[in-house]
């Protein structure tokens, strides 16, 4: 069983923040809320979602495997006006879900979920972590997307640094610990990402005004921010793209 009413805006951050790394997705359901593990097909980055019950206006589930196709919510999304509040029921017997938006009403065919493992999370323990402005990230993004397609990104106890060099030209944001929410680094670490993958993230974060970043020396990226006014969380992992001498 699954019956949940939520806000337009709400279920829009969710697909937004999934459909980043993947056009299906299989989501878990149970009396808490709703739960996401996917990983990209490159199997590059890899997203962890929860939504506590209270992100929504009603909920009632059983435990319960959801496959959803993203395109088809977004799809119902655009009819939504800010402050609708969709209503979604999972009907068993045909197999789909059931979505009503102001007089319409969608029944969705679900995704077979058989082939969609249940992803682990690696336990990383990163030596790093900051806490910064999105904003910030933003403009450090958009600076370097004109320059590279790769960035590194650097952290030591002084701040931080975002670097993206191309075959003639290169570009740096750089923030004192200072203009950091947070920072705790004993040493300086490196790792450089695929700018594509780090700027689909970031881009992805539309309400948490910071976010809180994990790093070490050409490890993965933790990223975690807060969705659905604070009654979810959101990790996501990036692997480093590793540099030749």
């Amino acid at each position: 069983m699954f019956e949940a009413k939520v806000k337009a805006e709400v279920l829009k951050e969710l697909v937004d923040v999934l459909s980043t790394l993947v056009d299906e997705t299989k989501i878990n359901a149970n009396k808490e809320g709703i739960s996401v593990r996917a990983v990209d097909p490159a199997h590059v980055a890899m997203v962890d979602l929860s939504l506590e019950r209270a992100a929504f206006e009603s909920y009632n589930a059983d435990d319960q495997e959801l496959g959803l196709d993203l395109d088809k919510v977004k799809e119902v999304l655009r009819l939504a006006k800010t402050g609708d509040v969709i209503d979604l029921k999972y009907d068993e017997d045909k197999n789909k879900l059931i979505l009503h938006v102001g007089n319409i009403t969608r029944r969705m065919a679900l995704v077979d979920t058989a082939g969609m493992s249940d992803t682990k999370v690696p336990n990383l323990n990163l030596p790093a972590k900051l806490t910064i402005r999105v904003e910030e990230l933003r403009q450090g993004i958009r600076a370097s997307e004109n320059v590279s397609d790769h960035i590194a990104l650097t952290v030591s106890p002084e701040g931080f640094t975002m670097q993206g060099e191309g075959d003639t030209d290169s570009v740096d944001l750089k923030l004192g610990k200072d203009l950091l929410d947070e920072l705790e680094s004993k040493e300086q670490v490196r790792s450089m990402f695929p700018l594509d993958y780090f700027a689909n993230m970031i881009k992805a974060i539309t309400t948490a005004p910071s976010v809180t970043m994990y790093l070490g020396n050409d490890y993965p990226v933790k990223i975690e921010f807060q969705i659905g006014g604070g009654k979810g969380k959101v990790k996501y992992l990036l692997a480093p793209r590793i540099e030749s001498d």
